[in-house]
């Protein structure tokens, strides 16, 4: 009977030791336009006083609260982005637009509706009230020259990214994306477009995984199939070594004869665990190798590469995915928060506890009298996809013996975040 040599660890053991040999990416200065999604690198300042001149908020008339009702004459009109080359003296006033700044002497925007003009002149509505300030942003009033705006470790979205072209800068400065390369392992693949041999079936992993890594924030490498030789698998690990900064495997870690992937990765770096216990995906096998250069040799003085080892079948590989790849990818992007957000749950029917290994049960979720419910998707067979299509999260069900009723509330790891209702809900499992 073959037995395996590498000790079973919990799934939180294996996390942490995953999260601990990942670190962030190398800090670039992207164009805004690239950076969406990228976590900034650096506390960001503003240089500049927002607004940095008095500018009006309505369309209108700057003129002086001490004239009070009276009509004032009209000298002139203030636009937008115009030089400013008028001054509001006692008796006058300038037509003024949303945005523009607001000429000397002025201390009042009047709105338009609230006045009345006639042959170059302008009357304020009676009874109108005009106080100093009305109507108009003063300097720095959105922000002040040095105020802090952005915080290292924020991810940069659109209005993060408004922020930044708001004070000037073109650039930001942010973690680069981790290059993800992916390969499957299996004589019995087949790639896309080819006609199936006796025994074969088509290799839904790495197109599976190849989007997972770009949802993650990742940016994918696709590097194909390796087939069951050790010579090819030599040759694709060393390839991937040397074009990735993470590489992820699928197939070839469990104790068949052809199963070759983990003995490689022993010779050529460290495996820091080969056996999970989790349900589905117990062979998960994660390791550090030494970074290579286009030539196979090994590249000194380049940090050490992960490398995740799926196991085979498509749903362990997903979730497996999910839960030590995914954490991965958000700590190298520099997110401080690496694990899948959580909800707390109840359950809308009973559920079976694995009495061996805790269990990552895929789940729809509805919402009912105030509650989100959970449902399974049917026969969790690790080697059933559909189970996964569709579900919204993984619900985590503890290692023990018997039945979990109906009703128990229980924590599900989210893959969908519209299920985040509330900030307050926003937590890392």
């Amino acid at each position: 009977m073959r037995e395996s040599s590498y000790p079973l660890v919990s799934v939180e053991d294996a996390l942490a030791g995953v999260l601990s040999r990942v670190a962030p990416m190398q800090v670039r200065e992207l164009p805004l336009q690239e950076a969406l999604g990228l976590v900034l690198a650096e506390d960001v300042h503003a240089a500049l006083d927002l607004p940095s001149f008095r500018a009006a908020v309505v369309d209108g008339f700057a003129l002086r609260a001490a004239d009070g009702s009276a009509a004032r004459r009209l000298v002139g009109e203030q636009m937008a982005g115009a030089p400013l080359d008028l001054d509001v003296d006692a008796g006058t006033a300038v037509r003024i637009t949303t945005g523009a700044p607001v000429p000397p002497g002025a201390d009042v925007v009047i709105k338009v509706e609230l006045s009345d003009e006639e042959s170059g002149w302008v009357t304020p509505h009676q009874g109108e009230t005009l106080m100093a300030g009305q109507n108009i942003r003063p300097v720095g009033s959105d922000i002040a020259a040095g105020e802090l705006v952005l915080r290292a470790g924020q991810m940069l979205g659109p209005a993060e990214l408004g922020m930044l072209a708001s004070l000037g800068r073109s650039h930001a400065p942010v973690h680069r994306r981790p290059l993800v390369g992916v390969f499957s392992t299996g004589d019995e693949l087949a790639d896309f477009g080819q006609v199936l041999g006796p025994g074969q079936i088509y290799d839904s992993n790495r197109a599976t995984l190849l989007a997972a890594v770009a949802q993650a924030g990742g940016q994918p490498l696709d590097l194909g199939i390796l087939r069951d030789q050790p010579g090819e698998l030599e040759r694709g690990l060393a390839r991937g070594l040397a074009q990735a900064d993470v590489l992820v495997t699928s197939g070839g870690v469990s104790m068949g004869e052809l199963d070759l992937l983990k003995p490689l990765l022993e010779r050529w770096g460290a495996v820091h665990f080969g056996r999970v216990r989790m349900k589905p995906g117990k062979p998960l096998t994660f390791a550090t190798l030494p970074a290579r250069g286009a030539d196979g040799e090994i590249a000194a003085g380049q940090p050490a590469r992960p490398v995740f080892a799926l196991p085979g079948n498509p749903v362990s590989s997903l979730v497996t995915f999910q839960l030590f790849v995914r954490p991965a990818i958000r700590r190298m992007l520099g997110i401080g928060h690496a694990g899948l957000p959580f909800l707390e749950v109840t359950l809308g029917h009973s559920f079976r506890l694995d009495p061996e290994r805790a269990e990552f049960h895929r789940v729809t979720l509805t919402r009912e009298d105030g509650q989100i419910v959970a449902r399974s998707t049917g026969s969790q067979a690790s080697s059933r996809l559909l189970s996964a299509a569709g579900a919204d999260g993984l619900l985590v069900l503890e290692q023990a013996d018997g039945l979990l009723p109906a009703g128990s509330r229980r924590p599900v790891l989210l893959l969908n975040d519209n299920w985040l209702a509330t900030p307050e809900d926003d937590r890392s499992g």
